[in-house]
Parts: C-alpha cells; sequence; structure tokens
C-alpha cells in the first residue's frame, strides 16, 4: 500500500497524518491561534543567570521566560550584541554579521550579564509548566539543506547511504558556503541537481543575512524570524520522494501548497489531490478512529494481551500484559510472543502520540536470556522507522527497559484535552468513605470549641448517603459524647471531596 499525508484544514486547526501503507503513524495538529514556536528566532534580553545550574534565563516575549544552557550558547557576538559593547566603532567590517568561533568550557557567568541582548533559537516548545528551551547556535532548514551560520561544520544525513552521492553534494557544498559557517545535506537531496541545491543555499543565506539585519535594527524581545506554519513546514519536511501521495481537503490551502511545491520540489506536483468527497477526510482514510485510540490508556494486541500507557510530568511508564491471551504451548512461548508483539505497538504509540522524554517499558518478565535478547532486538529494530531520536538501554533482569525519546513539541494528550477540572488532574478522588472519617476527625477537632446546641455538617449529596447509613453509627456516638445533635445538610454544588462544620 502507498505512503500518504493526508491534510485536514479547517478555519481555526490544520491536522496531518503521515499513513505508511494505510497505517496511521504519525500526527501533527496546530491551532491557528496556538501556533508553534520552535525555529522561530527572537532577540531577547537575559533577565536572570543561574551559576548553579550553568543557564540563563531569557525573556523572548512569550508568556513564560526561556531557557537557555550554557553549552547552547555561541561566543562570540553578532553585530547588536557587539553595538552594545563598543558603541565608538562604526568600521565597515562591523555592519556585517561576524562568524562565529565556539570556545568550549566557558561559565555562563562568563558568558551572559542580566540586561545583555542575545539572538536566540527555540529548540523545543514550551511543555507543562516549562518555558521554551533555546539555543543561540541557529539553524534555518530548507527543502534540502539546513543551514548553520554559526557552525563550522558539514554534515550529511544518515538516511543518505549511497558513497557516491554523499562525495557529490559533499563537493558541491564544500565549493559554495561561506567561509565558517555550515550545513546539514538533508536526504531529500538524493538526485537533485546542483543548481536546485545551490538555489536553496542561497536563498538560506540570504534569509540569515536579513535576520541578522533586523537583529540589529531591533529592541529585545522581539521576534526576527517565524518558522513556517504547519502546514507548509510539512510539506518541506515530510513531502519527500517516499510518499505517494499527498491529499488535501481545502482549495485554498491546495493551491499554497501547490505553490510551494512548484518552487521547491516541482517534480512531486503531480503527487497533490484536492479530496472534495462528502465523507470528512479523516473520517473517509480512517484516521479519527486513530485519534481517539490515541488517547486511551489501554491498547489492545491482536493476540488478547494489551499494554498500558501511563503519562506522568517526570517520565512515561508503559506496562505488557498477558490479558485474554493463553498461548498454545507454554508459559515462556506466550510471554515472548506477547512482548514481541507489544515492542511493535509501543513503537507505533510512541510515534502516534508524539510521547518524549525518559520511558520506562516494563515487558513480561522472561527467563531466558536467549528471549529477553529477541525482545531487545525487535524493540532496536522497530525503531530504526521513528524520525526522533532514541536511546535504550538493554533489557533488565525485571523486564525493564530505560529508554529516552527526543522530545520537541507536546504530546497528543495535552495538545487535545485538558486536566479534569474536578480531580485537578490527579486521575482519583478521596472515596465517600475517606471524606466521612476525615468529617469525624475534624468534629472531633471543634466540637468542644462549638457553644451551639447543633453541629451542622455540609456536604456532597454521595458522601451525605454514606453518613446517613453505612457511617451513621459514627454521628450518634458523636451525639451522645456531645451532648449535641448532628445534622447532615447536602449542597449539590459541593466537590466530592469538599465539606464544612457550623454550629446553630
Amino acid at each position: 500500500m502507498a505512503n500518504e499525508l493526508v491534510l485536514n484544514v479547517t478555519l481555526g486547526e490544520t491536522r496531518v497524518a503521515r499513513l505508511e501503507n494505510g497505517v496511521v503513524c504519525e500526527l501533527y495538529i496546530e491551532c491557528t491561534k496556538e501556533q508553534g514556536v520552535v525555529g522561530n528566532v527572537y532577540k531577547g534580553k537575559v533577565v536572570r543567570v543561574l551559576p548553579g545550574m550553568q543557564a540563563a534565563f531569557i525573556d523572548i516575549g512569550l508568556e513564560r521566560t526561556a531557557f537557555l544552557h550554557a553549552s547552547d550558547v555561541v561566543q562570540e557576538l553578532t553585530r547588536f550584541d557587539a553595538d552594545m559593547e563598543n558603541d565608538d566603532e562604526d568600521d565597515e567590517e562591523e555592519k556585517r554579521p561576524r562568524r562565529f568561533v565556539p570556545r568550549h568550557h566557558r561559565k555562563i557567568e562568563d558568558l551572559l550579564k542580566e540586561g545583555r541582548e542575545i539572538l536566540v533559537q527555540v529548540e523545543k516548545e514550551p511543555i507543562g509548566t516549562k518555558g521554551a528551551r533555546l539555543t543561540s547556535h541557529i539553524s534555518l532548514p530548507g527543502r534540502y539543506l539546513v543551514y548553520m551560520p554559526t557552525v563550522n561544520h558539514l554534515g550529511i544525513s544518515r538516511r543518505l547511504g549511497d558513497d557516491k552521492e554523499r562525495r557529490r553534494l559533499r563537493s558541491l557544498i564544500e565549493r559554495s558556503r561561506p567561509r565558517g559557517s555550515g550545513f546539514i545535506i538533508r536526504t531529500a537531496c538524493v538526485g537533485v541537481a546542483d543548481e536546485e541545491i545551490t538555489a536553496d543555499m542561497n536563498y538560506l543565506i540570504r534569509t540569515w543575512e536579513d535576520i541578522a539585519t533586523k537583529a540589529t535594527d531591533s529592541k529585545a524581545p522581539t521576534a526576527v524570524h517565524s518558522e513556517l506554519d504547519v502546514l507548509l513546514r510539512v510539506v518541506r519536511d515530510l513531502f519527500t520522494s517516499d510518499i505517494d501521495r499527498l491529499v488535501i481537503d481545502n482549495k485554498e490551502s491546495f493551491d499554497r501548497v501547490q505553490k510551494f511545491v512548484n518552487t521547491f520540489m516541482p517534480a512531486l506536483k503531480s503527487s497533490i489531490e484536492l479530496y472534495e468527497g462528502s465523507e470528512p477526510i479523516f473520517d473517509h482514510f480512517g484516521i479519527e478512529i486513530e485519534i481517539t485510540r490515541a488517547l486511551g490508556q489501554k491498547v489492545w494486541l491482536k493476540s488478547g494481551g494489551y499494554i498500558i500507557l501511563e503519562q506522568t510530568e517526570a517520565l512515561t511508564a508503559i506496562d505488557v500484559n498477558t490479558g485474554r491471551f493463553v498461548g498454545r504451548r507454554n508459559l515462556e512461548d506466550t510471554i515472548l510472543k506477547t512482548n514481541l508483539e507489544a515492542v511493535k505497538e509501543i513503537v507505533y504509540q510512541l510515534r502516534l502520540r508524539s510521547i518524549g522524554g525518559i520511558i520506562i517499558l516494563d515487558f513480561i518478565d522472561m527467563e531466558r536470556h536467549a528471549n529477553r535478547q529477541k525482545v531487545f532486538n525487535a524493540l532496536k529494530e522497530a525503531l530504526k522507522s521513528d524520525r526522533a531520536r532514541t536511546t535504550i538501554t538493554k533489557i533488565s533482569d525485571l523486564g525493564l527497559v530505560e529508554m529516552t525519546r527526543k522530545r520537541t513539541r507536546e504530546d497528543l494528550r495535552r495538545q487535545l484535552t485538558d486536566p479534569c477540572t474536578y480531580c485537578e488532574g490527579k486521575g482519583y478522588l478521596k472515596s465517600s468513605t475517606t471524606v466521612c472519617y476525615e468529617i469525624f476527625r475534624e468534629i472531633q477537632r471543634e466540637a468542644s470549641e462549638m457553644k451551639g446546641k447543633q453541629i451542622v455538617v455540609y456536604v456532597h449529596p454521595q458522601v451525605a448517603n454514606m453518613l446517613y447509613d453505612e457511617e451513621r453509627k459514627w454521628l450518634e456516638l458523636f451525639e451522645e459524647h456531645y451532648k449535641k445533635r448532628i445534622s447532615v445538610k447536602t449542597v449539590a454544588e459541593y466537590h466530592l471531596e469538599q465539606f464544612d462544620l457550623a454550629e446553630t
């Protein structure tokens, strides 16, 4: 089956699904009012330097200050930085951005001072309560190349395997790149004419010159360059020769995509289709049901086993269970088969849900070392299809694998859901019995100080039922002990865990 990109564009939201052999593997969702900031370049101002963390907080004009680690600070100044320290210099050479020569092992307090203005790029979106992660090593992605004006480096995509083609591309870039700057050669360069690649290079160099000029003329904090919106960004990064078809359901966006493709990748123009069916496009391709499935905690395996995904602020834990699967031979074979099936589903779910950070995989315990090795090898092989960078450790004797997956954007759950307002995101509530006993303890604390003849307990109706029924004997004991009548009043608007005591 074909590999496809399916784009659903509405007034306030753009959704993109990558299908591999008919299966949804990656989802990109962006609201117009919440457009991402990764790739944007800002002229920021240092608001706080933290030597203990070897980092600084930078005001770039977003809701929260952003984080910049010492290792991500370019250690030579651009023109607008130099202006702050060398106001008397008016040499013509100073009006052009300086090339950058990193010097390693410098401390953050030596590199940055509070109030200093600095050119930075967003490397990671603000996630949860954390601000954006920044770098001052600017990188500008094009269709065929990524330009790194601050780094003297030439890299080639690992997926570009043909040695002859690698030599051709390396030679082309080496001849043309500005001295002291760097490029990464993307996979999309394969088979592309020298003229097209050179045009992409020149476009990126001009973009950097515009950024440097705007940074010089602007006052921090301000944005000096914005990344493409999700529609064109996905086309640029994902619409490659291995994609057989790009289908889009919005005529205006279809025209934008065609114009972009005509300019940067004309050979792929014939692969773009406008979807005009009456059924919503994500329903037609079976994507909507996969989004719903991706928000669930339990995912069933075909054999009858299942995996449980628990996402927290700190890490994601994934537990494998045999469930209804009982196997045919012996327990060890049943466990091995379930673990191997779970490997494929886990990698698929990581990509689909865009889960990143620290991940703990809890496979079912296997007695044989050979079986543990089979599962580990299967995991390594499955992760080869993942575009995000991952690291994994060997399976421990307890069946645990520790892994990390690069996180550059919000995971799907955070994008599409809000924490439950009732449980405040905890995922649980105190039981009615627990609340009853909290009430009893509060009565013990307060009753002797109350001068009235009656204590009134205001509670949620569910807790009131418990007090009237199963826990009634305790109220009677308190009435006898404190010589006061205790009455229970229901308040429908109360939270289940809320209660109040009053005297009359």
